[in-house]
């Protein structure tokens, strides 16, 4: 079943734009998750049916109550310990769980810290975890997961309470705003650490609060996704439902018309030329390899993948891929 949308002008007041977000901005996304609310109810926004399951009792996970024997009761129910006690037929009844963990990993290393137009990588890729963050607790589920840099990663696990919801995101704006710092001559030892977490580190210490039947979003630009992640990637959903976001900027897809443009990293200023025909093929062919091997890989895994533009509206992508899920 497929869908179109019109993009309700309203809406463009959620979009955070910039080389950095605020907390305001994060919050203020739970708001832009209730226009998400009907669907995310009707129908598990991860796409796989058994997530969030129904509040109805019947032959479901945890044990709810003994009530005596009806016809049509599944058999394999009674209990025969309290049928023999009582004398008459009673079968357990269950309730099926709805609540389920959802972690959320956000990449905010330096590769994050670029953009051409409305907003940088960083910063749509906040902005989207704060959508899911809100969305999930919305949904009654716990909310926990993992924001990390080039020189640490905070681990935060899934708990269903809004304090939870806003420990993540605060760790999330306080690694958005630390980037800035990246860019400052006098921090540039930063990216020398010893420490760097990348992708394969963060999915491995993700394992560590993750649970089978969790959901997991990963918004990243996968610039590092190694053998090492995909190996990860693979044992996390086995028993998961992994979501990737992959958050890439125009400029990297294409270069811009033939001409000479100004380019800095906040520091340094250099020309950009892109006169040469080829040298935009190739630069297109290049970007287009590595986004299908990426697909590719994923395929395999059966992970979902999202793909968010840094010049379109979040809120509008993640609608449209709940509406390719139905």
């Amino acid at each position: 079943m497929s869908a179109k949308f019109q993009i309700d002008p309203s809406l463009t007041r959620y979009q955070s734009s910039g080389a950095v977000i605020t907390l305001q901005q994060l919050l203020i996304q739970r708001y832009a998750a209730k226009t998400l609310e009907y669907i995310a109810h009707n129908r598990s926004i991860a796409g796989i049916s058994g997530l969030h399951l129904s509040k109805m009792r019947g032959r479901g996970i945890d044990f709810e109550e003994f009530r005596p024997y009806q016809a049509g009761d599944d058999i394999r129910l009674i209990d025969w310990r309290v049928t023999a006690r009582t004398g008459r037929p009673f079968t357990k009844v269950f309730r099926e769980e709805r609540e389920r963990p959802v972690i959320i990993a956000v990449d905010q290393t330096h590769n994050m810290y670029f953009g051409s137009q409305v907003a940088f990588k960083s910063v749509i890729a906040a902005q989207a975890a704060a959508v899911f963050c809100w969305l999930a607790i919305d949904n009654g589920d716990r909310v926990g997961g993992l924001v990390f840099s080039d020189t640490e990663a905070n681990l935060v696990r899934p708990k269903r309470s809004r304090r939870s919801a806003l420990h993540l995101l605060n760790q999330v704006f306080q690694y958005n705003q630390k980037l800035q710092d990246l860019k400052d001559p006098e921090n540039e030892s930063l990216l020398d650490s010893d420490f760097k977490p990348g992708l394969a580190s963060a999915l491995g210490q993700i394992r560590r609060i993750t649970k089978p039947g969790s959901t997991l979003y990963i918004i990243s630009d996968f610039m590092t996704l190694d053998e090492k992640a995909l190996q990860y990637l693979n044992q996390l959903s086995r028993h998961n439902n992994v979501i990737c976001c992959f958050v890439y900027d125009t400029l990297e897809e294409s270069l811009p018309v033939p001409g000479i443009y100004s380019i800095t990293d906040g520091d340094k200023k250099g020309a950009l030329n892109t006169h040469s025909g080829k040298a935009r093929m190739r630069y297109r062919e290049q970007f287009y390899e590595r986004t299908e091997k990426m697909v590719s890989e994923l395929d395999k895994l059966q992970i979902q993948l999202i793909k968010m533009r840094t010049n379109e509206l979040v809120l509008e992508q993640i609608r449209k891929w709940i509406a390719k899920s139905y």
